[in-house]
């Protein structure tokens, strides 16, 4: 089965994401509007039991933290997505290097360097892509977030993703 770990923003960003994600993101209702800590994979089983052990251990001794989310940017050209972009990766960027190790090291190289963000588009082509981004880059953005719980999350038979277990951080 595949599964994934994310976090959620508190419900006005998802609401504002949401507006966005509702017209130009083709996976809007197939997963809650979310920053990525762990790409999806396949584990097995005893896979699984592994990263909750491992994700129960790290949740204990982490602290909540407040994301602030303050421009939209872009991964053009490598990929044809918009996103909210955050003003200090600082904290998300600590929880992705302990949520990816021990059992949960990524075993290669990884394809992308880790760039918090909340996608508002993908799958653009690039003609929209530019124009939103033109005009989403003048927009003043000033959203905040407390994040206080990591998601572990499995992708159902009909493409959607929902949680198999919430980790409260608890540091």
């Amino acid at each position: 089965m595949l599964y994934g770990i994310v976090v959620f923003p508190e419900k006005h960003v998802q609401d504002f994401a949401n507006s966005w994600r509702r017209r130009h993101d083709p996976h809007y209702s197939a997963i809650p509007a979310h920053l990525t800590v762990r790409e999806a994979e396949e584990w097995s089983d005893d896979e699984l039991q592994g990263a909750v052990n491992h994700l129960e251990q790290i949740t204990s001794v982490l602290p909540p933290f407040s994301i602030h989310l303050n421009r939209v940017s872009t991964f053009y050209p490598v990929n044809h997505v918009l996103y909210l972009a955050l003003q200090d990766t600082v904290s998300m960027q600590k929880l992705h290097e302990q949520v990816c190790s021990g059992p949960l090291t990524i075993p290669e190289p990884p394809k992308y360097v880790f760039t918090p963000h909340l996608t508002i588009g993908q799958e653009l082509p690039a003609d929209e892509l530019h124009d939103l981004y033109g005009n989403l880059r003048m927009q003043a953005i000033e959203l905040s977030s407390r994040i206080d719980r990591v998601h572990l999350l499995y992708q159902t038979d009909n493409g959607s993703w929902t949680a198999y277990q919430s980790f409260l951080l608890r540091g």
